[in-house]
């Protein structure tokens, strides 16, 4: 969670002139113990004063400031969720040019997730999952000082999605909504020490909806039962975020989570083969198009983690369509040999036309690439 607030984060309106009003030693002492418990509730994300609950109004949905909808207490920048606002993680999740995000799924007490039998989370009306993008300054450092990007939503209305993006002021107080996208300035220091800027890309509401794209309608990327099996570190403690889910009513009962096995985490090399997570690095990062479901279907490239056909993995995969994005190799993937395989050509570059994924990103992925070219250079067979 995160824990870089200010003061005046912490701080809403506070009776100081009525305890001084009585007796100014007292309203001293009362102000100094008050204000103590107060910071530190804060800083652990926990509320001492009543929220009011969150706004959420159908019919007049979107709201041009994210303020509005009270997702968060004190100012919309602290991020500190409100009541039934919980926030969550992902054990692999999307590359999206280095930024951080901070993850929360909210609804209305009245109703419950559920689980698919692939084990896909089932939302109910009224669903919204709130993603903010954001810099840390110094990723060394990264509760100190940051920089907010853009907050988008997803909004489940009449068994639809629908997806609403909110761009961050430079004042980092308000969030405003954008249906055009943006292009605005992004630093910072990675754990290297290493200075970057970019150009970070805000997508229009086409654009969310290329990615988000499930049988020609928008649905979430992330939350799957394979992709929130695992601990989390909540305000009370750490827990499974399945079990949490189902503590705070946010998923039924008696909905089936055992069956499916946790994704491999993408960039811990002691938390399954090299194959496990180079797939689960793909399911998220390609998968979402690359699948029979998706937009990219009628390539035959079906980059999930549960596939095992080498084909449709792209081994000795001619293209179907790909022109400059063959970058003059002949197959997908050639085993051995990653600089003949145009899926890691796509992955390198930066050229509009050519890269992979298409959206989402400016800059290649430097983890990612070593991870997939490890992976190919590790493959026995040749494509002759």
């Amino acid at each position: 969670m995160l824990k870089d607030l200010s003061f005046s984060d912490c701080f809403p309106i506070f009776p100081i002139k009525m305890a001084l009003q009585k007796n100014r030693l007292l309203g001293y002492v009362f102000i100094m113990v008050w204000g103590t418990l107060l910071w530190q509730q804060c800083r652990s994300g926990e509320p001492l004063l009543p929220v009011s609950d969150v706004n959420f109004r159908p019919e007049a949905l979107p709201y041009r400031n994210l303020s509005e909808y009270g997702f968060f207490v004190g100012t919309a920048a602290s991020l500190r969720p409100n009541e039934r606002v919980l926030p969550y993680d992902l054990i692999t999740p999307l590359f999206s040019d280095y930024a951080w995000k901070a993850r929360y799924v909210w609804m209305p007490d009245s109703v419950q997730a559920t689980v698919s039998a692939q084990g896909d989370i089932l939302f109910p009306d009224h669903t919204v999952l709130i993603k903010t993008f954001y810099y840390p300054k110094d990723f060394r450092r990264p509760n100190t000082h940051r920089q907010l990007m853009e907050t988008r939503l997803l909004i489940k209305q009449n068994d639809e999605w629908q997806a609403y993006t909110y761009i961050w002021d430079e004042a980092q107080r308000e969030a405003t909504l954008s249906v055009i996208g943006d292009f605005r300035p992004a630093s910072w220091t990675d754990e290297q020490g290493n200075r970057h800027q970019i150009e970070y890309v805000v997508p229009n509401k086409n654009q969310c909806k290329s990615c988000h794209n499930v049988h020609n309608a928008i649905q979430p990327i992330g939350p799957k039962v394979r992709n929130l099996d695992r601990s989390f570190a909540y305000a009370d403690g750490a827990t499974n975020q399945l079990v949490k889910w189902r503590q705070t009513g946010i998923l039924d009962k008696s909905a089936q989570t055992d069956d499916f096995q946790a994704l491999t985490p993408w960039d811990d090399p002691n938390s399954g083969t090299l194959h496990a997570r180079a797939l689960a690095y793909l399911d998220v990062n390609c998968g979402h198009c690359h699948r029979p479901e998706g937009p990219a279907h009628t390539t035959g490239l079906y980059l999930t983690a549960d596939q095992t056909d080498k084909g449709k993995l792209g081994f000795c995969k001619t293209p179907v369509a790909a022109g400059r994005g063959s970058g003059g190799r002949k197959f997908g993937i050639v085993p051995g040999q990653p600089d003949a395989s145009i899926l890691l050509y796509r992955m390198e570059s930066d050229e509009p036309s050519v890269m992979m994924p298409e959206f989402g990103r400016v800059v290649p992925h430097r983890e990612g690439i070593e991870l997939i070219r490890n992976w190919i250079a590790n493959m026995e067979g040749d494509c002759l």
